[in-house]
């Protein structure tokens, strides 16, 4: 078995056995008010581990109708297209965000940088940076607090910019001031625009 099938099995069990404390059942408030303020209908969005996908759905909801999810683990992606059925199902992935091919306007991260191993932090940063068209942008949430067992794994303001100020323009990279309580303190918010 591959690091992929390990990867898939293990979330696989840990969405069978309800071990999903990071799952707070609802679009997360940072990146809700992100999304509230996006006008351009026509994107082209990718949430990739995307989970319980509450993002994909709220875009959804709201007109956005060119979003693609993609997660190792069919178990959660089962119970998105049966929560959401008007959903494109081809926009619905099963698969390896690593070894995935598309152009994108706009990637949204809900933890799942979190979520990787750390010694594949590198290796996702340039996969976004190959995902995403010119002036592209990465948006979304990251954890703020120390930890080097996971998953989750946690991460720093000044981990993060290490890792991405060479292929991106970081525009913002603050701590979150609208997180839900469960996460009060403990999540940033970055936004990036891909360098030309």
């Amino acid at each position: 078995m591959d690091n992929a099938d390990n990867n898939k099995t293990y979330w696989e069990q840990r969405y069978e056995n309800g071990e999903t404390g990071w799952d707070t059942g609802n679009v997360s408030p940072p990146l809700k008010a992100y999304i509230d303020q996006m006008t351009n209908k026509d994107l082209r969005i990718l949430i990739p581990g995307c989970g319980s996908a509450y993002e994909a759905e709220y875009l959804h909801d709201n007109g956005f109708y060119n979003v693609t999810v993609i997660d190792v683990a069919e178990i959660i992606l089962d119970k998105f297209i049966e929560r959401c059925p008007g959903f494109p199902i081809d926009h619905i992935i099963l698969g390896d965000f690593f070894t995935h091919e598309g152009q994108y306007d706009l990637i949204l991260e809900q933890t799942f940088f979190s979520s990787i191993s750390p010694e594949l932090r590198a290796v996702y940063v340039e996969q976004v940076n190959n995902l995403l068209v010119k002036n592209g942008k990465m948006a979304g949430v990251l954890f703020d607090f120390e930890s080097d067992v996971g998953p989750p794994y946690g991460g720093s303001m000044q981990e993060y910019e290490k890792y991405f100020n060479h292929l991106f323009n970081v525009r913002t990279l603050e701590s979150c001031y609208n997180s839900s309580e469960s996460w009060c303190d403990l999540e940033v918010f970055i936004i990036l625009e891909k360098i030309n």
